[in-house]
């Protein structure tokens, strides 16, 4: 199992990745350890997981998420605290 999330970094930016372990990932990103973008931006905040089957999906939403802007990335998280 894959999961395709988004974290909040402290400069306000939303970062997107993909783990089979989204905890372990997400320290990771706040220890520093995550990669070079949440590193140097610090990541504060995770705003959103969705679970995928394989990599190869996981991979592919990644990039779909990837290419939206902003406010479409905030909406997906929006209408996901709202179904909880």
């Amino acid at each position: 199992m894959y999961y395709v999330y988004l974290l909040q970094c402290s400069d306000g930016t939303i970062y997107t990745g993909i783990t089979t372990d989204v905890e372990r990932r997400f320290q990771e990103h706040k220890n520093g350890k995550g990669g070079h973008y949440t590193s140097s931006r610090k990541a504060v905040k995770l705003l959103y997981t969705e679970k995928q089957k394989n990599r190869s999906n996981a991979l592919k939403r990644e990039a779909e998420i990837k290419g939206w802007r902003r406010e479409k990335k905030l909406d997906l998280v929006r209408v996901a605290a709202k179904a909880k």
